[in-house]
């Protein structure tokens, strides 16, 4: 049967809101133990709670939550010996053993933990004291706290060989991808002076391995007789980075063999490193995206996606050379002729240089568009903004293009999987790069003749939503947008918590000297320059972006007599978890977008109150 023809944005689509979050869970730290597997499962349908999963059956039971709140966004939350399960409850931040509380102690927090022989080592963040809380590491043994490291902001990464304990550390006004040092029993063995390092691990034989980008990429090296010595060096990104806890893309399967995730242009392959001749061999695989890796001799386990496959627990045999799924977040199962299969695409930008974006074309097997129309682009925004867009299939990026929307996901100077030369275009210049960039991208495809020049839609959530703001504010480009827990006046972002607090200064410039600055690139304070409508979506117990980022932005709009809507959600925090929230932003957006652009949509959605509109 021919397609229909249909206005694009109006096509009923298989994948619903309620598909989504019925069927889709939140896949994240994977850990090892003997024979078990476990990982930590998300899940919407729960009110967003984390359970710990060991081979498939749930190991925390309901009300249990493991959840560590440590720099805010946690990770690491649980650790896995023996068959014993220690794990961070969210509600109260205290450690348990499967179900029994070894701490209780009001007001700390605990995050990476590792079990060496008979203690418990994690990350401690200590807010007894109000202000900015206090971070060290410590062992638990008995129920007994005792402090193994104080004096620096940040701690992370406690590794334990034998009598030995290697850790990260760094100080304001540093983020982890700036600089870190590497410690090994009370000493400082490498990193500081802009060097970043991560995830420290100990070979079966007792070598000290850890990433490093002291090349401008994040490559392999080894502690050994006391020197540095660098294992693999390529122009390739075997690490991401530490925004949270437990991260890893690598691990031993024996002494002198690393099996290892890295990340060339924006996608990630697997490879086997022998760390004897430094030679690298790819493992052929289906997978673009992949982290959590964790190996023994026999398998490797990891975090796997594509753009045609969720993201999954995957395990791969080293013996049969097959892979596994595990778990996978989703259910689902589209029909390929509904997916749209990403396009990386390099575009020029502002200073003769080169961005990079994946491009999704509107799919779906039953429509096609008006001859004499081109579909509206979607510019999708990463967070961080030190993070990176992905290929990897996700049902909500199909839920757009298969309604007919044209889709770019940006990785936009200061994005990640390209260098630390990349990585650093957006130092001094949040708020320009990438702002460029994004404008840039949908110039490139409108130039192109993929998309409509005058329906363009730029989207964004946390630091996307404030390039959003920005892009939408001193650039005229786009003709509406969608801000997630977006920041409008930069200025206020600093009251936020510890672990980001001097972020801006990297990101802008040192705070107070540079408060012009801050006051002259803040969507805020421009609104005589903005001219197109905006939804806002909010959650009230955000404590990374405050509400009355949004609440200001929206108020400004009102008196101005622009389109606004806007929507908040009790009891979510930074990154919607619930399910209720995930349908009804989605659906939300939806209605605002045909509202404003002025077309059908197939859907049965709540309508959005547009005001001024």
């Amino acid at each position: 049967m021919l397609p229909t023809i249909a206005p694009f944005g109006s096509w009923k689509s298989p994948i619903t809101t309620d598909l989504i979050v019925a069927e889709t869970i939140g896949l994240g730290q994977i850990a090892l133990d003997g024979d078990d597997v476990y990982w930590i499962e998300g899940r919407p349908r729960e009110g967003g709670r984390n359970v710990v999963v060991r081979n498939g059956a749930d190991v925390t039971p309901a009300p249990f939550n493991a959840r560590t709140r440590v720099h805010e966004y946690g990770g690491g939350a649980f650790a896995g010996a023996k068959g014993i399960v220690y794990f961070v409850n969210d509600s109260d931040q205290q450690l348990y053993r499967d179900t029994t509380q070894l701490t209780n102690v009001p007001g700390l927090r605990f995050a990476d933990l590792i079990v060496d022989r008979q203690r418990l080592i994690a990350v401690c963040e200590d807010h007894r004291a109000g202000g900015e809380p206090k971070n060290t590491l410590v062992s638990l043994t008995d129920g007994q706290i005792e402090t193994l490291a104080s004096g620096h902001d940040f701690y992370s990464s406690p590794r334990a060989f034998g009598n030995h304990l290697a850790y990260l550390a760094w100080n304001h006004p540093n983020m982890p991808w700036d600089e870190t040092e590497l410690w090994l029993d009370g000493r400082k063995i490498a990193g500081g002076d802009g060097e970043s390092i991560t995830q420290p691990e100990w070979s079966p034989d007792g070598v000290l391995h850890f990433i490093s980008d002291r090349t401008g990429w994040w490559n392999l090296y080894r502690w050994r007789n006391g020197k540095v010595e660098p294992l693999c060096l390529m122009d390739a990104d075997f690490a991401m980075p530490q925004w949270v806890f437990g991260m890893s893309s690598y691990a031993f399967i024996a002494a002198d063999r690393i099996v290892c995730a890295y990340n060339v242009k924006g996608s990630w392959r697997l490879g086997m490193l022998d760390t004897q001749r430094g030679n690298l061999q790819p493992i052929p695989s289906p997978y673009s995206v992949i982290s959590q890796v964790r190996a023994d001799a026999g398998r490797v386990v990891f975090l796997g996606a594509s753009p045609t496959d969720p993201e999954s627990v995957v395990q791969f045999d080293f013996a049969s050379r097959k892979f596994t799924t595990l778990r996978s977040s989703t259910n689902v199962r589209i029909e390929p002729d509904y997916i749209s299969e990403p396009e990386a695409i390099e575009f020029p930008t502002e200073n003769n240089l080169t961005a990079h974006a994946f491009y999704y074309a509107p799919r779906n097997r039953d429509f096609v568009g008006p001859p004499t129309e081109k579909p509206p682009l979607i510019v999708m925004i990463h967070g961080g903004p030190t993070s990176a867009a992905t290929s990897r299939f996700d049902l909500a990026k199909q839920f757009w293009t298969s309604r007919g929307f044209a889709l770019v996901d940006v990785n936009y100077g200061g994005s990640t999987g390209y260098g630390r030369p990349y990585r650093e275009r957006l130092k001094g210049n949040w708020g320009i790069v990438d702002v460029d960039d994004c404008c840039n991208a949908a110039r490139y495809l409108v130039e192109r003749g993929d998309v409509d020049a005058v329906r363009l839609v730029i989207r964004g959530g946390s630091a996307g939503g404030f390039t959003t703001l920005a892009a939408l504010t001193f650039r005229d480009v786009f003709k509406a947008g969608a801000s997630y827990y977006g920041i409008s006046d930069l200025a206020a972002s600093n009251d936020t918590h510890k672990f980001e607090s001097r972020y801006n200064y990297s990101l802008i410039a040192p705070w107070l000297e540079g408060r012009e600055v801050y006051r002259a690139r803040s969507p805020l304070f421009a609104l005589e320059r903005l001219n197109c409508p905006i939804i806002f979506f909010q959650g009230l117990e955000d404590k990374v972006v405050l509400p009355n980022q949004s609440e200001m932005m929206v108020e400004a709009m009102r008196k101005k007599g622009l389109p606004v809507a806007y929507l908040t959600f009790e009891g979510e925090q930074h990154g919607f978890r619930k399910a209720n929230t995930i349908k009804r932003t989605l659906e939300a957006e939806l209605h605002f977008y045909s509202r404003i652009f002025r077309f059908p949509i197939a859907d049965r959605i709540e309508p959005v109150r547009i005001e001024n509109l």
